[in-house]
């Protein structure tokens, strides 16, 4: 196999779930093939460069083998060589959005009755106020 469509590629390579979700994002302009925006029908072949975004992801990947076939995840990596730079600045925004979350204050749920009439006391004590 020469050649094989991008969509089933990316399905291949385990980038989307279903080759229609793979199909979607490269019509919405996700997926460039050496810096062009392709069809989900163009063929890629071995040595393309494909650039993914999957917000807010960005993967530049060269293509090392063709497969139509979904195996498993190891099997999939071999698939394709990500370029270090793009991988670096990914895990560099993985690690800041960890960062962000853990600083972010965690609530229990939905806040129960108690805790509603105290929020409109607040409110109201505050907007009488002004």
């Amino acid at each position: 196999m020469d050649k094989l469509r991008i969509d089933k590629w990316l399905w291949a390579a385990r980038f989307y779930k279903t080759r229609s979700l793979a199909s979607e994002a490269v019509n919405g302009g996700h997926v460039h093939v050496e810096g062009n925006r392709v069809k989900p029908s163009r063929e890629v072949k071995v040595g393309d460069v494909l650039e993914i975004r999957k917000s807010p992801y960005v993967f530049k990947i060269t293509i090392l083998e063709l497969s139509a076939r979904r195996g498993s995840a190891t099997v999939a990596q071999q698939l394709y060589a990500e370029d270090a730079e793009a991988r670096a600045t990914r895990e560099a925004l993985v690690e800041q959005r960890r960062i962000l979350a853990a600083s972010a204050p965690r609530t229990e749920g939905r806040p129960d009755k108690r805790d509603r009439r105290r929020i409109i006391r607040f409110i109201n004590k505050n907007q009488v106020g002004d």
